[in-house]
Formats: structure tokens, sequence, C-alpha cells
């Protein structure tokens, strides 16, 4: 570097550094466009960016990209420049550029990073039609294909269109059977409710099995979404291949172990749990050391099945870990209340230091949950409108107060609670639907208490208690053979005790008896101390 440049560029970190950073900016950009410096062009675009100048970082990024044209990080800024200021549409070329620089694995990485790229853009429909037009000619790529089909799939679902997302996923299954990436996808339709991606998610598991890396990370994912279905059975299938094709695995055994604790096979889980523990201990990385706190909490609540509460409490005594002392002595709490020490075990909760910012909020929470737990509804609902004056704007608070209000038969105050809830926050489903379920269930105000469950199933199309919801308020309108229609498919996407309890009466009411006692026999296996279900079965004098 000659002597003029160096003084020009120490000129210009003064200027920068004395609040003229205009004029320094331009210093730095000149100097690197003389000296072709990758480093320099760096230095131009951060002061830019430091003034808040986005313009200016703008050109110095595309003169840097222009200057060094084998470069890919001037690419990156001009791309990431392009978004903060809200210019999505003009990002075309220099995506495509990113992209067709990139060869083989860093090919498909730069299609996979796209979606979290435009998280933020605000137009979702401006960026979803970009990166499709971008990723076309990655579409009929072998190796690509299957990536790009994902990306345009979560670019589909963020611009809330399901549906084209899940013929996208297809798309990449269809080009490569084996790929991880639309199965991942598929993973995330289900969960929203789009159960018809599970063949995917199946497919994928056959072409790529879970003695595979890619099979292992499908399947584990696919796991929890079946149990979080209540597929039990699915799931349960599949844990145990995991667990036998790869014992070395650590989270199976805790899934596993969750599972078998549910159906009360105990030695099973109690085997279960000591394999995780063991795998835990062994681990180097620490991988194990986090789900501890749950094998012991499982390995409690165990020894507390089996009526062995010493034992349940020395599982308990294990949790060291700061983080997870809560989820212990609410552990301890729900102990004492077996044994019927229900005010000891509220001022068990009550006396809990509060180590965290979030622990306020989660003593108050685990206290109605006991109370919930043993159905004294208004004590739980006194403690819910504690916690609600505790975090006013907690909108899922206010939701759970008005579930404890309905329960404890304050249904003026669930319908104002629920009001509220609409009014803060005009999305949230849960909130319409509870209060058209309950006007349904009660038989009141049926044309009102069908455009509030519309008005949810608007929000959530796919939500298989929300098409329950709607079944039940066309069942109490006379619409039986609707509501068959209905239930049918809600209790196909989700088999769920409520759901059985409410396909059942349709199905007793229309003469159909024998498959009404199978689908009631069905949520007793599910959940056989479900409320709704038992009241119905106890309506009918049915013994499924």
């Amino acid at each position: 570097m000659d002597a003029q440049l160096f003084y020009q560029l120490l000129l210009g970190e003064l200027n920068v550094q004395g609040g003229e950073v205009g004029t320094g900016f331009a210093l730095m950009l000149d100097a690197a466009q003389k000296k072709h410096d990758a480093q320099l062009y760096r230095r131009a675009v951060d002061v830019a960016l430091q003034a808040r100048s986005g313009e200016s970082a703008l050109k110095a990024a595309q003169a840097w990209a222009k200057d060094l044209p084998q470069a890919t990080e001037p690419d990156r800024f001009v791309l990431q420049i392009l978004l903060a200021l809200n210019r999505a549409e003009e990002t075309a070329p220099v995506l495509r550029s990113l992209i067709n620089r990139s060869q083989g694995t860093a090919r498909t990485d730069t299609i996979n990073a796209i979606p979290q790229t435009f998280a933020r853009v605000a137009d979702k429909a401006v960026a979803l039609r970009v990166v499709n037009e971008v990723l076309t000619p990655e579409f009929k790529r072998p190796e690509q294909a299957a990536a790009a089909w994902t990306t345009l799939g979560r670019m589909q679902l963020t611009a809330n269109e399901g549906s084209k997302a899940l013929v996208s996923a297809r798309n990449g299954h269809r080009a490569d059977p084996a790929s991880i990436f639309p199965a991942l996808l598929a993973l995330e339709l289900m969960e929203q409710g789009q159960i018809m991606a599970e063949d995917i998610v199946r497919g994928q598991l056959k072409a790529s099995p879970p003695s595979s890396s890619n099979g292992t990370t499908v399947a584990l994912n696919y796991a929890r979404i079946l149990l979080d279905l209540q597929r039990n059975a699915d799931a349960r299938t599949l844990l145990l291949a995991l667990t036998k094709t790869q014992p070395e695995l650590l989270e199976p055994w805790l899934l596993l172990a969750s599972l078998q604790v549910q159906d009360n096979t105990l030695p099973a889980a109690s085997e279960s749990l000591q394999t995780y523990m063991r795998l835990a201990r062994d681990s180097e990385d620490g991988r194990g050391a986090r789900g501890l706190t749950q094998a012991y909490l499982l390995m409690s609540q165990i020894a507390e099945k089996q009526n062995d509460l010493e034992g349940a409490n020395a599982w308990l005594d294990r949790i060291e870990n700061a983080d997870d002392i809560m989820a212990a002595q609410m552990r301890r709490a729900s102990l004492l209340a077996r044994q019927g020490k229900i005010e000891e075990a509220r001022a068990h909760l009550r006396s809990q230091p509060v180590r965290r910012p979030t622990d306020v909020r989660l003593k108050l929470v685990a206290e109605a949950q006991l109370l919930r737990e043993f159905k004294q509804w208004d004590e739980a609902y006194n403690v819910y409108s504690e916690a609600v004056k505790a975090f006013p704007d907690d909108q899922e608070m206010v939701y759970d107060q008005a579930m404890m209000a309905e329960k404890a038969n304050r249904l003026d105050e669930m319908e104002r609670l629920l009001r509220q809830i609409i009014a803060a926050k005009p999305d949230h489903h849960h909130a319409y639907n509870a209060l058209g379920y309950s006007l349904a269930d009660r038989g009141v105000r049926l044309s009102e208490a069908k455009q509030l469950i519309e008005k949810a199933v608007e929000l959530q199309p796919d939500d298989a208690y929300i098409q329950d919801s709607l079944a039940w308020v066309e069942f109490r309108s006379g619409n039986a053979l609707r509501a068959l229609e209905i239930l049918r498919s809600a209790f196909k996407a989700r088999p769920d005790p409520e759901i059985a309890a409410h396909l059942g009466e349709v199905l007793w009411t229309q003469g159909q008896t024998e498959e009404a006692k199978r689908i009631w026999r069905e949520g007793s296996l599910l959940s056989s101390d479900n409320e709704t279900l038992q009241s119905t079965l106890k309506r009918f004098n049915v013994q499924p």
C-alpha cells in the first residue's frame, strides 16, 4: 500500500470517528476500488451499516461484487441489505448468483437456507414469487430437486398456502424418495393438521430405514408427532424399532419409557429408563444430561404408581440442576396431594423461592393444575384469577381462567373472558372454538355457536378438535348426517376420546349401535377416564 492510499484510509477512519460518516465512507469505498481489496470493501459496508445508511451499504456491496466477481461474500451482503431495505422483489439476480456459485452439497445448503434468509420479509407473496422464479431450474436438477421443492414448500407454508406446500413436498419426495428434506416438511404439515402428508414420511422411512442417519432424524420427529396425535400404538411400534436397530441412541429410550409409563407397563418402562440413564451417563457430549430430569421424574412416577412414595421422593432428590428444581418440587406437591394433603401441597409450591423471572408464573400455573387434577374447580379458578392479575396481558392464562370458570359453572364469567380474549387477539382460534362449543353443548344460541366455530375453522381449518366442535353444533342443530361425516374425518385425523364420545353418540342416535360401541371402546383404550366419554357412556348405559 503506497503512502497516498494509506493517508486516504487514515483520513477516512478519522472522519468516521469524528462523526463525518458520509465523507469517511466515500474515502474508504474509493480506496477499496483503487486497491481491489475485499477487506476494504467489507469495512466500507460496515461503516455504512453502522451509520444505518442502507443505500450506501448496498452501493458498496454492489461495487464489491462487480469488482471481485469470483467472491460470494459481496453477493451475500447485497442479498441481506436488499431484504433489510424491504426490496425483496430485487433479490432474484443475486439469489440466483449465489446458487449458481455453489456446487454439490454446498448448492443444496444454499437452497435450504433460503426460507430462513427470507423469514423477516413482510410481503410473503413477493418473497414466494421471487424464490419460485429462482428455483425453477433447480426443480429439474436431480441432485437439488428435493431441496428445491422443499424450500418452495416452506415459503408457501409461510405465505399461508398449506395445500400448495403439500404438493411441493410430494414433488420433492417424488424427485428423491430417500431425501430427508421433503419428509421434514411433511412432518411440519402433519403438525398443522395435514395428515395426508404422512404418506411422504412413511415413504421416506421405507426408502431410508431407521438404521440410517437420515431415517433416524425423520423417525424420531415422526414418533413425537404420533405421540402428540395420541396414536400411541403407531408411536410404540416405531420407537421399539428404533431401540432395536440403534440401541445406542438416547432419545428413543426416553420417549418409549414415557409411553410405557402412560400404558402402565411399568417393568418395561423402568428397563427403558435404566438403559437411557446408563447411556446418558456414558455420553461424552452431555446429550443425555438434559433428559435426566425427565428420566428421574418418570422413575418417581413409576414408584408412585407402585405405592412406593419413599422411592418416588428419592428419585426426585437426584434432581440437582437449578433449572429443573421447580419441576421436581411440582412433582413433590403432586405426591402430597395424592396422599390427601392438598393444602400442604399448595403450601409447598408457594414456599418455593423464585430463582428466575419465569418461576412466578410457573408456581401459579403448577398450583392451578394441581387443583384441576383433583377437580377443585373453584379453587383452581381463584388461582388463575390471581395469575391473570399478575400477568394481565397473558391471553393463554386468561383462556385457562375461562376454562376453569366453565368447570365451576360460572358460565357468564367464562363467556366474558373468552370475548375479552377475542377482542384482544382476534386470531385466537381456541377462544372462538371454546365459546362456540360451550353454547352448542348446552343447546343454546346455536346460530351464534356455529358462527363462532366457523370462525375458528377459518383460522385453523385442519384442527381436529375444532372440526369436532363443528360436528357437534351440526348435530345439535339436527344435521346428524353432516355431523357424522365431519366426526369420522376428525377421528381419523386425531384419535381422541372426546371425539370418540361424540362420534359414538351420533352413530348411536342413527341406529348404528355396534359401530358406536366399537368407537367408544377405541376411545376408552386411548383414555379410560376421559370425562366426556365417561358421561356419554353413563347416559346411554353402555359398557363398551
